[in-house]
């Protein structure tokens, strides 16, 4: 797919910026007094269902939407949300309390059963949730999961009575409790599973925000929430409502974001990134975040299978000037990766067995490139797609400038004009390419970095990776009791990605963005999104 020419994208740009000025007016955009915080997202790639939402633009929306059993302060803090307590006497079986008087938007209660019957729909293999190996720790999984499954509920979940159920691990699992404020562990009313496809475009939650009315969600335009005076937790909503802005051109954002036409941008496009600070005085952030950039490089791909794939991705990885592109490309607002994790999560090192892999060294680049050849000479070309919605076409083009001028092949991006569009190819694993990548931690762990996107079966490991010695030592480490032994394992764990690289870590990302002169107190959370429940619109 040829690349769009910088007349098309201005163009685009235009005709974007004067149809989001047109519903600014229409709505009151965000002139000063309107109640409606306006805020930067892209279009979901799958209906809102929790499960089923494993990307962070829908991911977004869900968390405004619903409440977990608990969640995650600014500084990524654990703390009760539904749950009354969460207690184990083994770190196997616990027992799970919820705190009396929550309902969802439409009334009804939120029950141990909401839970339960939620997490057993998103475990059971016949309903295809994107995010099913999120309950791969609880005892009666694989039953469920099995692509022809021999039970349609997990034997370790069990409901007590309305405000008490309990979980059953496979194994003891101490860190167990913090993951679950990650979105694929919310509850679903009994109203869902009588037409799920429906509910996931019109989702009724617990959490902070509803639904503003039954047209809320105009794909590809905007989804409009309003406060839900029935929630009950400790995220309420300080602004009357919030507008996810469905934005398909970063750029074009950030100029809204200049013209006051949109409160939040949570991404600075790299044009701007030399001038967002001056150009919003005293209205920016630029902290760590949670996340990491890669690229996958699926092994079913011609020429990356087996050895010679290896050989092929470390080569490739090599042949990455990461700090220059860092330095020159984001303005310092990016670290070269030197692992799988980030630097804002506990237990990270940059000095990992196996972290040279992620250093720049042409000589060595070119000297696997030719044992891969040995194997099988290349040919074609090495593409990497990625969405144009993104801001991603400079950093693609400085990729695969710098795997090209070392390893003397075609190396080139692979435009899909929406985030959607691309997810849709990468998850049916239909793409053919090599594609843009990455991960926002969806709760403060490296195991979750890990287990989701390189576990046999993980929900997010589109390239297909696969090592049992990988698997094996991954869960020893959720099931290690001792701090020390854990992280030595998570370590271990990564040394063998360091090795294979199912993808090739790039860097990770500060949390850049701004806010328009009609908003205060914006506060960007440990994973780098804004905390929009405290947003307060002058």
């Amino acid at each position: 797919m040829a690349v769009r020419s910088g007349m098309a994208r201005a163009a685009m740009a235009v005709v974007v910026s004067l149809f989001v000025l047109v519903l600014a007016a229409c709505t009151s955009g965000t002139t000063s007094g309107t109640g409606i915080v306006y805020a930067w997202s892209g279009e979901p790639q799958n209906p809102l269902i929790p499960t089923d939402t494993g990307e962070s633009t829908g991911g977004r929306v869900l968390d405004a939407l619903f409440a977990g059993l608990v969640y995650y302060t600014a500084d990524g803090t654990t703390e009760n949300e539904v749950a009354e307590s969460i207690e184990t006497a083994d770190g196997q079986l616990y027992t799970v309390t919820l705190e009396d008087g929550w309902t969802f938007t439409d009334g009804t209660p939120v029950t141990a059963r909401s839970f339960v019957d939620a997490w057993n729909y998103g475990a059971l293999s016949t309903n295809a949730q994107l995010q099913s190996s999120f309950f791969d720790p609880i005892a009666g999984y694989d039953e469920v999961a099995a692509a022809n499954p021999t039970a349609q509920t997990m034997s370790g979940l069990s409901v007590v009575d309305d405000r008490t159920f309990t979980i059953t691990l496979k194994q003891p699992e101490s860190a167990f409790p913090t993951r679950l404020g990650f979105a694929a562990y919310y509850p679903l009313p009994q109203s869902a599973y009588a037409d799920m496809a429906a509910f996931g475009q019109h989702p009724i939650g617990n959490g902070p925000y509803r639904f503003a009315n039954e047209d809320a969600w105009q794909h590809n335009v905007r989804i409009d929430l309003e406060a839900n005076p029935g929630y009950r937790g400790n995220r309420t909503a300080r602004n009357e409502g919030l507008t996810f802005v469905l934005y398909s051109n970063l750029d074009t954002a950030y100029t809204d974001l200049l013209s006051n036409n949109l409160d939040v941008l949570d991404g600075v496009p790299s044009s701007a990134l030399e001038t967002y600070e001056r150009d919003l005085p005293g209205r920016t952030v630029n902290q760590p975040s949670a996340t990491i950039e890669t690229f996958t490089i699926p092994e079913r791909l011609p020429h990356f299978g087996g050895e010679e794939g290896r050989l092929r991705r470390q080569a490739i990885s090599l042949a990455i000037d990461r700090q220059q592109i860092t330095e020159q490309l984001f303005a310092s607002t990016r670290t070269p990766a030197r692992d799988f994790t980030s630097p804002a999560v506990e237990g990270w090192t940059p000095d990992l067995p196996g972290s040279d892999n992620l250093d720049f060294a042409p000589d060595r680049a070119r000297a696997l490139w030719a044992q891969a050849d040995e194997i099988a000479p290349w040919s074609g070309a090495f593409q990497l797609a990625y969405n144009s919605d993104g801001g991603h076409q400079d950093w693609v083009d400085a990729v695969s400038n710098s795997i090209r001028n070392t390893l003397g092949i075609d190396a080139r991006g692979a435009p899909y004009p929406t985030f959607a569009q691309l997810r849709t190819e990468v998850t049916e694993r239909t793409i053919q390419t090599a594609f843009r990548s990455g991960w926002q931690a969806d709760y403060p762990q490296q195991y979750g970095f890990l287990a989701q996107n390189f576990q046999t079966g993980g929900s997010s490991n589109d390239g297909g990776y696969s090592n049992p010695e990988f698997d094996r030592v991954l869960r020893a480490s959720a099931g290690a009791t001792d701090p020390v032994e854990s992280q030595e394992l998570i370590d271990r764990a990564q040394e063998i990605l360091l090795r294979d690289l199912p993808a090739v870590p790039n860097w990770n990302r500060n949390a850049t963005g701004g806010w328009s002169e009609y908003v205060t107190n914006v506060q960007i959370g440990w994973d780098g999104v804004p905390l929009y429940y405290l947003i307060e619109k002058n």
